[in-house]
């Protein structure tokens, strides 16, 4: 192993806006029993699903509406 490595001519990582971050967030059983029946029908991990589903809603600029 060297003592020092030369990184000047590295490049930065092209995925890395693709990186996701761990979290724990609580869901309702409704919402979650939802995504697990929809990860059956797709064949798509229910996370993935989740996570598709809120990366869209920030593309498309949604607000939540309260009823």
């Amino acid at each position: 192993m060297k003592d020092e490595y030369d990184f000047s001519a590295s490049v930065p990582n092209p995925y890395a806006k693709r990186l996701k971050k761990s979290t724990t967030i609580r869901l309702s059983v409704e919402a979650l029993d939802y995504f697990k029946g929809l990860s059956g029908e797709t064949g798509i991990p229910y996370q993935n699903l989740i996570d598709l589903y809120l990366v869209q809603c920030a593309r498309d600029k949604k607000r939540l509406t309260f009823s």
